[in-house]
């Protein structure tokens, strides 16, 4: 019987990429003469559970990579070879070489073994083994030819509790030449006695062929500690029959001739026919059924460990939910009384509360530390300040702060950019900030940490600062904004989230082509999030990110216009108020403005914008709520306020159509559909400009009406 190996793919795609991660950060924290030996033998033990594992499946691209990698690995740990630069270099070369292939054989497909070849030359030049090779290979021409190898193979019980399979070795075997396979299942036990798990086959093969004895031993040397291996020359091929010697043993157990027991049989492999072992991936045995291609390779899809903890809550929230559910069925057997109805009321009221319990348990799920987000950070730190010529202090802080796995997976790319700037437009060069009185080793801080029902990000250096100079000059010569316009150095500083803007002199692979910043910001306000800008001149910059916890639930507050419910994110309400009208000045034709603490706030009417009637029009019946976006405050002009609850997201993009304005849709308890109103777009709509020229000609034109 055949274990189909294809069911453990993704358990092996998934720790091999783990391991891949904590090879690359164990790599990043070595320092050439004076390395810590554990970190060496972490980094070492990840690469050979890694290479024993691709060797297993098949997937020998990957395991004959890893081997180099691996004997360097060996040298250094047991002190033959002083670790260099170079050596690290190349180690970190070999992880982003290991994802690409593992990727390409994830996703059932050839990897392109172009840069994996380089590198594993660049390995053997400094192994010295391309010398050997160039000798092993003579050799072999001259003086081997051809030889017959007789190989006792008999595995430890335990063998196939490690996750090897002999098939793969007897398949690799038959590739190096012709190949005869001898079983033994004495030691198999009455049926009593016997374990599926456990290993009681033993086997010899003769094999002749004219590569090296080295090239049998390495398709033995994951399993040399889990098996009694011996490996003789025995010289000639096997024309006899070798059933007829009653001295072949394995540790005196009697051989067995090949016609007269099944498990013989299904393990015998056939010298004319021998069984060949596939690199490319999934397919890697013959015995092994080929897994359904994926439908997609979106990262997405793939799997997230929860923790005990977390289950095991969950599962006493689902106990208590049917609890309640029992007890309101049995309430709704009784006759109506006035205390039926009480206890059906209490009920109802635990029911909520269990439901609100489930829910967070459930979202609870999905939240991973922000760690997974933080780790990518050391490498390109590193890669980048070696591009720039520029010493770099990485810290990272609230590490363990929770965040939706969905959220983290779409604000990665946004927090790379900002970091990349920090580094090349924000810290000096060494000799800069010696000049400037600073360290010479700037510091880039990355700061997580919760605030109410949100997750704040900052991303901090110790640089220059943004050059306002710069950036308004810049601003007026693309015509984004007037000479004549007088902005805070704050408003000045938003401009660079403006499309194509960019302040630096020349174009590099890092930075300078104008792309970036407004991409940024519109990633992070397509997840109902923000980003704000605070500099300060030669002291540096931080870049702040608000998002919420999770996409999947909103709190949201519930509001009236006309006949409509519509729903604004808590997040974004900054307070809601009457209107007094004495403080509400007109601007042009159509923009009121409320002066509210020296404040001007652009009034705007919902029932407008969204074409509704018999909504109340008079400034002084209707309620205002003052929301925040990208630090510019407007105020939405509601009938009444309702009720906050939390409201599950429906995407209205997939479900209908994009709307401008709405972000998305909810039903309510009634059954009605709401909309969620996207301050940002609704901003946009309503044909408000920032930042800050509308905001200028509104206190203006404002302060000159009152």
């Amino acid at each position: 019987m055949s274990i189909d190996l294809s069911q453990f793919f993704e358990v092996f795609f998934e720790e091999s990429l783990e391991g891949l991660d904590a090879m690359e950060a164990e790599l990043l924290n070595l320092e050439p003469g004076n390395e810590d030996m554990e970190t060496i033998n972490t980094i070492f033990r990840a690469a050979h559970s890694i290479k024993g594992g691709s060797g297993t499946f098949g997937f020998t691209s990957v395991s004959d990579f890893t081997h180099v990698l691996e004997t360097l690995l060996d040298q250094i740990r047991d002190g033959q070879r002083a670790l260099t630069a170079e050596h690290v270099n190349l180690l970190l070369k070999s992880v982003d070489c290991l994802r690409g292939m593992l990727a390409a054989l994830q996703a059932e497909q050839e990897p392109d073994l172009t840069e994996a070849d380089e590198i594993r030359k660049r390995f053997e030049v400094i192994l010295g083994m391309a010398e050997q090779s160039s000798s092993d290979s003579q050799t072999t021409a001259e003086s081997l030819s051809e030889n017959t190898y007789q190989i006792d193979f008999k595995p430890h019980p335990h063998l196939f509790k490690t996750g090897n399979e002999p098939l793969y070795m007897i398949s690799e075997l038959a590739e190096l030449g012709e190949l005869e396979t001898q079983a033994f299942y004495d030691a198999i036990p009455d049926i009593d006695s016997l374990h599926a798990e456990e290993c009681f086959l033993a086997w010899r093969f003769f094999l002749t062929t004219s590569k090296p004895e080295s090239a049998i031993s390495e398709i033995f040397e994951w399993v040399e500690d889990d098996a009694d291996i011996e490996i003789v020359v025995c010289g000639g091929l096997f024309e006899t029959d070798l059933t007829d010697d009653s001295d072949a043993s394995i540790e005196n157990t009697p051989h067995v001739k090949q016609d007269d027991a099944r498990p013989a049989e299904e393990s015998q492999v056939s010298v004319s026919q021998p069984t060949k072992t596939t690199q490319a991936g999934p397919a890697a045995s013959n015995n092994a059924k080929k897994p359904e291609p994926k439908k997609s390779s979106d990262s997405s899809a793939t799997s997230i460990r929860v923790g005990i903890d977390k289950v095991d809550s969950l599962i006493n929230m689902v106990g208590e939910l049917v609890i309640t559910q029992a007890m309101l069925s049995q309430i709704g057997e009784q006759e109506i009384t006035e205390s039926t109805i009480t206890a059906l009321q209490e009920g109802l009221a635990q029911l909520a509360h269990n439901t609100r319990d489930l829910q967070e348990n459930v979202m609870r799920i999905r939240m991973l530390p922000i760690s997974f987000v933080f780790s990518r950070f050391p490498r390109l730190v590193r890669d980048t300040s070696q591009k720039l010529n520029k010493q770099v202090e990485l810290k990272l802080l609230g590490e363990q702060t929770e965040l939706d796995k969905t959220v983290m997976e779409k604000i990665s790319d946004p927090m790379v950019h900002l970091v990349r700037n920090s580094l090349d437009h924000g810290l000096e060069t060494p000799e800069q900030r010696v000049a400037a009185g600073k360290d010479p080793v700037g510091t880039v801080t990355l700061n997580a940490f919760h605030q109410g029902g949100n997750i704040v990000i900052e991303i901090m250096d110790d640089g220059q600062g943004l050059n306002t100079d710069k950036i308004r000059s810049k601003a007026i010569a693309n015509g984004l904004i007037q000479e004549t316009d007088e902005l805070s150095a704050d408003e000045i500083n938003e401009l660079i989230f403006m499309p194509g803007f960019s302040t630096a002199d020349e174009v590099s692979d890092i930075s300078g082509r104008g792309v970036g910043m407004d991409v940024v910001r519109r990633n992070i306000q397509a997840l109902n999030g923000s980003v704000e800008v605070a500099s300060a001149p030669g002291v540096g910059s931080t870049f702040t990110i608000r998002l919420p916890l999770t996409l999947a639930i909103l709190d949201g507050q519930l509001v009236k216009v006309a006949q409509h419910t519509y729903i604004i994110p808590l997040i974004s309400i900054v307070e809601s108020l009457q209107i007094d009208i004495s403080k509400v000045s007109r601007v042009g034709k159509d923009l009121d403005v409320l002066r509210l603490r020296d404040e001007y706030i652009p009034i705007l009417r919902l029932y407008d914008i969204f074409n509704h009637d018999g909504a109340i029009e008079e400034l002084d019946k209707t309620l205002l709520v003052v929301v925040k976006s990208d630090n510019h405050k407007v105020g939405l002009l509601v009938d009444d306020l309702l009720a906050q609850q939390q409201v599950v997201i429906k995407s209205l993009e997939a479900n209908y159509q994009k709307v401008d304005g709405i972000s998305g849709a909810t039903i309510l308890g009634d059954g009605r559909v709401s909309l969620i109103i996207d301050i940002s777009g609704l901003i946009k709509l309503s044909g408000l400009k920032r930042p800050g020229s509308q905001e200028l000609i509104v206190e203006q034109k404002a302060v000159g009406a009152a």
